[in-house]
């Protein structure tokens, strides 16, 4: 399996999401798709940087540019986790690690000493025309969302 490459077509998947929906990126053609994965639901960082994305979401909107958040919690953890947060966007569970590993976030990390496979922090900016335009690996939480905005609006 290929990962995304800059300026390259994303290849589609498809994936449960909240609202009970099935997100398939082809469906999305036509908008700006910002695309983000993070470790778990209701965790301080994971929920600052959703947090993030939800403040700057009327301006995304503006830029024609679609949200989606991904761990592997399940769809009743995410739905809880976006209700009580107020995310206007939608979260994908990716239980099978499907979506994780076509964009190769899953990898080796460690804490408390104790190493395990999990979820690195990365968002992918993929236009319009479905090509992947940039990637955040790993991802520093403050003003992540603002750089991503700011990156979303160069593309014009």
């Amino acid at each position: 399996m290929s990962v995304p490459a800059i300026n390259r077509i994303v290849r589609n998947f498809k994936a449960s999401a909240t609202r009970d929906k099935t997100i398939q990126l082809k469906d999305l053609r036509g908008q700006n798709v910002v695309i983000y994965f993070y470790p778990k639901d209701g965790t301080p960082g994971c929920t600052t940087q959703g947090q993030d994305f939800r403040d700057l979401h009327a301006k995304f909107r503006r830029q024609k540019t679609v949200i989606l958040g991904v761990s592997r919690d399940s769809i009743a953890s995410h739905e809880k986790f976006r209700e009580k947060q107020g995310f206007p966007f939608d979260l994908i569970s990716d239980s099978d690690e499907a979506v994780c590993k076509h964009f190769d976030v899953i990898h080796e990390k460690t804490l408390y000493g104790r190493k395990f496979m999990g979820i690195v922090r990365s968002t992918f900016l993929i236009s319009a025309d479905g090509k992947l335009r940039r990637e955040w690996r790993p991802v520093k939480i403050k003003g992540h969302a603002a750089e991503v905005l700011e990156a979303v609006k160069a593309l014009k």
